[in-house]
């Protein structure tokens, strides 16, 4: 029994996001997905938005990852805050985590044009092994092989996000109550969801009126030794355009397209060419975003 256990929680821990344990979903485009990472994002537009973002990672592979998020956040009309939520799927093989959170932001002036919002995220969580679709060598208990079991774990987060016209610097701390997870009769506590860590940072160069150079780095993981991080270069023009290269710490060079139509409609690409052993077997990871912005509210 005890071995069955193990094997799920390599799964749960390896497989669904495939760097350094790490148990949360990654995502290339994470400058365009910052409101599922960081609660603070709530409420520093004037305006709602829908986002959508959809990732099949490792094409090639036996029951690869595959995560899919919606959103929906903004300011409220007249006082300096804002909040939104979301709803996600993250799917490996036999393993899954669905879930619903809401989020709060409180936004204030620091100073000229840089503001601060801190934000806090609460949700529940779903956690769901399928027994009928392991095949181990060696079963201890047989009736695991025809069992699903499924975990209800409420969750919270926390966020802060400092802006200007020309950076921003976000950290945002995720599964904060470190729950266990019940798989089949395990009840030892092994099977804990660790707290992670986002750190995004980035700054804008405008070339000229039509012409942005937008570098970013995103560290992430749980402190202190499993982190990693991603480092990006976007280039836009005139607001319409984009694209992009990112080099994702000993595990794939991310390559980006987008379009925005009349910054309004929203489409972004990514496609992640592995650099690691994964490359034998598998032909690269998709992401697909979908935005819409809605009209001003203040």
């Amino acid at each position: 029994m005890r071995r069955i256990t193990y094997i799920i929680c390599f799964i749960i821990i390896a497989g669904s996001t495939g760097l350094q344990a790490q148990q949360m979903p990654h995502y290339t485009q994470y400058m365009f997905n910052d409101f599922v990472l960081n609660p603070a994002i709530a409420g520093i537009h004037d305006y709602y938005q829908i986002r959508t973002n959809h990732r099949f990672q490792w094409v090639g592979l036996l029951d690869p990852p595959m995560t899919n998020s919606i959103s929906f956040y903004g300011p409220h009309a007249t006082l300096p805050m804002g909040y939104g939520g979301y709803v996600y799927s993250d799917v490996t093989g036999p393993t899954s985590r669905t879930g619903v959170t809401g989020s709060y932001a409180y936004n204030i002036a620091v100073t000229g044009d840089m503001r601060l919002s801190m934000g806090l995220s609460a949700g529940l969580m779903q956690y769901r092994v399928d027994g009928t679709q392991l095949s181990p060598a060696d079963v201890s208990d047989p009736a695991i092989l025809s069992v699903v079991s499924t975990s209800y774990l409420p969750d919270a987060g926390i966020g802060l996000y400092l802006y200007s016209e020309q950076f921003y610097v976000g950290l945002s701390i995720a599964q904060l109550l470190n729950n266990s997870v019940k798989i089949f009769d395990n009840k030892d506590g092994v099977n804990r969801l660790k707290t992670h860590i986002n750190l995004v940072g980035a700054y804008h160069f405008w070339i000229d009126e039509d012409w942005l150079i937008e570098p970013s780095l995103m560290i992430k993981g749980t402190a202190p030794k499993e982190l990693s991080f991603d480092l990006t270069a976007k280039v836009e023009w005139q607001r319409m355009l984009w694209g992009a290269l990112s080099y994702r710490y000993k595990d794939a060079i991310g390559i980006m397209l987008g379009y925005s139509f009349d910054e309004t409609l929203f489409f972004g690409y990514a496609y992640d060419i592995s650099i690691s052993d994964l490359s034998n077997y598998s032909t690269g990871s998709h992401e697909i975003m979908i935005g819409y912005r809605f009209n001003d509210i203040k």
